[in-house]
């Protein structure tokens, strides 16, 4: 088993166990459910995409001239410094018109491309044209970056169909959330009795006539005996959308599983994305990349990162309910090192799934096998072998040279974030910034506030390219420029060598849809 985890660790690339150019999980012989490409958006042709490969010169990559992304979205990305042969980095961003159909089923048409995919998780067979939304139509906006790791098949088709299964989960509440006076019902397809007008609570009981056991008075004959203390829990229509996000992730995650029994989709990868709907900004996050506003100059946090570090109670919780997924070779105690056999007996300190602080225990031979979560910061790993614990993929994945499953600790479920873009009067400067972890591992968020700010005073607010511009400078400021061998960012530290992909979001722009 020691040798086995030596091997891992020496191994680690990128929060993963190293592969190939590729680190293919799976046979490769099997065909690739989407071919490897950068950004739709982007127009890049294949010679470009070739050329943007480049570890050396590391171009950064932008929108070309007269692209435009919705609200005028600044993008740009790089390439990694040689951790792997292609950029494992995806994005996405669409306008997509939710649009009711007869039989209860809708079709999602996108804006400005076109000949798109369906709203099918495939993408297939609908063949789409051009169309405006109409009065029981939905829009919603879609941002989405992925930070695949092993491969970049996950991340690639994670980026060309996990925005279907948020369409599909939305088409199933469509008339829900187009109904805004009232509360969404308990029972489908049934009047609800809550209407979003306040003070208007029908079936709302004081605690004190709810503990006499009657509305009226207690000799009144007529009045029917009340439910006791309350009645029916209220649901907004935030919950709805987030638990079609939610939903989404995780069928988007069941449908990699399922699919690698016929196509090549390699290693696995993280998740972040933006919706925009009817007034407000719900931020979904599965991995290690990260959102932030900056409004008035301060930072609002959008999403928090999931790592072993900071879900190592739920990671040893896990470990500690179902052993065996420890394959007997890992302990789901947390220790300040590795226990070493001549320290059997003594007392050391250690901490476990419930607790947040240490204490010392006994040291017994058990110990002696290797923590579910080892490591600091960045080098943070899950049974010594991954850096991340949320995402989609990863179905094959393995401890080296054994065969323990790491899925199992992985979760696909995002936290979201919802943002009520229509409660502020936002400016130019206001914006959204997503980024992945190749950014963050760098600049902080008052590092990319300085300097998102600062670029965007200097420039004319009627500049429609400002934003491309500010997302270009902030990459290269995360990148560096190359000396002795080495990317050097401000203070002479080590600039990132990760990939990196960016947007900034401009929000005043959220403020002028209907």
């Amino acid at each position: 088993m020691l040798t086995r985890v030596k091997s891992a660790v020496a191994n680690f690339m990128g929060g993963v166990v190293a592969g190939g150019a590729e680190g293919d999980y799976s046979g490769s012989e099997l065909p690739l459910k989407f071919p490897y490409t950068r950004p739709e958006f982007l127009g890049l042709t294949q010679e470009e995409i070739e050329c943007s490969a480049d570890h050396i010169g590391r171009p950064i990559l932008i929108l070309k001239e007269k692209k435009r992304l919705p609200w005028a979205t600044g993008y740009a990305e790089v390439i990694n410094a040689g951790k792997s042969s292609l950029n494992e980095d995806q994005a996405c961003c669409e306008v997509v018109v939710v649009r009711k159909r007869p039989g209860d089923s809708t079709t999602p048409i996108k804006t400005p491309t076109a000949k798109r995919r369906s709203s099918l998780p495939n993408g297939e067979d609908l063949g789409l044209k051009e169309n405006s939304a109409d009065s029981e139509s939905l829009v919603f906006y879609y941002w989405a970056l992925f930070d695949g790791h092993a491969g970049s098949g996950a991340a690639v088709v994670a980026s060309k169909l996990l925005q279907h299964h948020i369409v599909k989960h939305l088409q199933s509440v469509l008339e829900v959330l187009r109904n805004h006076v009232v509360l969404p019902p308990t029972i489908f397809g049934e009047e609800s009795n809550h209407h979003m007008t306040p003070g208007i609570h029908r079936a709302t009981l004081t605690r004190a006539a709810s503990l006499r056991g009657a509305v009226g008075a207690p000799s009144s004959p007529c009045t029917p005996p009340p439910q006791r203390f309350f009645t029916e829990k209220k649901i907004q229509h935030d919950s709805l959308v987030m638990g079609a996000m939610e939903n989404a992730f995780k069928e988007m995650d069941a449908q990699i599983e399922r699919e690698k029994q016929v196509y090549n989709i390699t290693g696995g990868c993280t998740a972040l994305c933006v919706v925009y709907l009817l007034g407000k900004l719900y931020v979904g996050n599965a991995g290690d990349s990260r959102a932030i506003i900056i409004r008035d100059g301060k930072v609002i946090p959008m999403s928090t990162e999931f790592t072993p570090e900071s879900e190592r109670q739920r990671l040893q919780f896990l470990g500690f309910m179902q052993p065996h997924l420890l394959g007997g070779e890992f302990t789901h105690l947390e220790f300040p090192r590795r226990v070493q056999r001549k320290e059997v007996g003594k007392r050391m300190l250690y901490r476990d799934f419930t607790m947040n602080g240490w204490a010392y225990k006994t040291i017994e031979d058990e110990d002696l096998r290797f923590p579910l979560v080892y490591g600091e910061g960045k080098k943070a790993r899950v049974m010594a072998t991954i850096g991340v614990t949320r995402g989609l993929g990863d179905h094959d994945l393995k401890v080296h040279d054994s065969n323990i499953y790491i899925k199992p600790f992985l979760s696909c479920c995002p936290e979201v974030t919802v943002y009520n873009l229509n409660q502020y009067e936002h400016g130019a400067d206001d914006v959204l910034v997503m980024g992945t972890d190749g950014l963050w591992d760098v600049l902080s968020n008052k590092e990319v506030n300085e300097s998102v700010s600062t670029f965007l005073a200097n420039c004319d607010p009627d500049d429609i390219n400002r934003y491309t511009m500010a997302a270009q400078d902030l990459v290269m400021r995360a990148r560096g420029v190359l000396k002795d061998r080495s990317w050097r960012i401000t203070n002479e530290r080590l600039g990132s060598g990760d990939d990196i992909s960016c947007y900034i979001i401009p929000l005043m722009y959220g403020n002028r849809q209907p």
